[in-house]
């Protein structure tokens, strides 16, 4: 892309940033807000939620009027951050949070927190998949922690849609997964892909994706990372093992949403993805060029769209579908 092309592009999202800004000062009708007419009130998982995009989508779900769940490793941290969002809320809102210690690439922190809800809220109604790791920055491109960003980003939203999924309750309105992703994890992005054809047309052919494909590359991977050969053009470019986590999450996404899709009404449940962008955060070392409240955006947009029309097994950006 030469130097008119990338102004344009450069200008095309910031125009989408400016008509995204607009759509996000425009309270909810009544009848839009299906979570209002749930009793008891309707109960969001957040993980991740002690900082950054899950903080925000945290904050932002309770000002809804969810009552938000801020899950976090350290607990402490997910104490503040509930602390933060309480003492910041607007005086005319009814703000209900609570945090609770979870770390997903621990099955049995998962376990004992999936026990948790069911005895405490009876189950949830929203699962925001946010925790994740990326140890990377700038052009840095290194698989030192290959095997920890794997078993976060993917076997850890793997793990948690597993577990939630037995806990979500019915409604007419359906049920919300939300998977924080990454344009990074796109198989056949435009500056990062996946080099092998076959591979590539496979995860992208729904009737040839599996969780076991996905499973068979993910080794293939960290098996390559062990030997030293993953440099080839097999792989995505930047942040590697980033990038390959992130694809997965996006592939299991459709998966998830193709066998989910034959619920009977009342026991649906929408799985989506989305990119928040490059954020202002401690992951990316503060190197973004937008806010942790503009990043959070599209997942709660899309943890609160109405049942109908039924949105996925869908990938998201600013508010509007993107291609896998």
């Amino acid at each position: 892309m030469g130097k008119k092309g990338k102004e344009a592009a450069r200008e095309r999202r910031e125009q989408r940033r400016r008509e995204v800004t607009l759509l996000r000062a425009l309270p909810y009708e009544p009848h839009q807000r299906w979570w209002d007419r749930l009793a008891p009130r309707a109960v969001a998982v957040v993980t991740g939620a002690n900082r950054g995009i899950g903080f925000e989508a945290a904050r932002q779900l309770a000002l809804h009027g969810l009552h938000v769940v801020l899950a976090s490793r350290d607990a402490a941290k997910g104490q503040d951050a509930a602390g933060r969002i309480l003492v910041e809320a607007p005086d005319d809102s009814v703000v209900s949070l609570e945090s609770r210690q979870l770390d997903v690439a621990d099955a049995a922190s998962v376990k004992a927190f999936a026990a948790w809800a069911v005895e405490t809220h009876g189950g949830i109604h929203v699962l925001v998949n946010n925790a994740g790791v990326n140890f990377n920055k700038g052009a840095d491109n290194s698989v030192e922690f290959a095997e920890q960003v794997i078993k976060t980003n993917y076997c850890g939203t793997k793990r948690m849609i597993d577990a939630m999924i037995p806990l979500m309750k019915h409604s007419p309105y359906g049920a919300r997964i939300v998977n924080v992703s990454s344009r990074l994890g796109r198989a056949d992005g435009r500056r990062n892909r996946i080099g092998v054809a076959s591979l590539r047309d496979q995860l992208l052919n729904d009737d040839r994706l599996s969780e076991q494909l996905i499973d068979e590359m993910i080794t293939k991977f960290l098996e390559q990372v062990k030997q030293g050969t993953w440099t080839s053009n097999e792989w995505p470019q930047i942040y590697t093992d980033y990038s390959i986590s992130k694809l997965a999450v996006n592939v299991y996404t459709r998966l998830m949403a193709r066998r989910l899709s034959d619920r009977p009404e009342g026991q649906k449940i929408y799985i989506n993805c989305f990119c928040p962008g490059w954020v202002k955060t401690a992951m990316t070392g503060w190197e973004g060029n937008i806010s942790a409240e503009e990043g959070a955006d599209t997942g709660v947009w899309l943890a609160l769209l109405p049942q109908e029309p039924p949105t996925n097994g869908k990938f998201f950006a600013e508010r509007c579908e993107i291609s896998f």
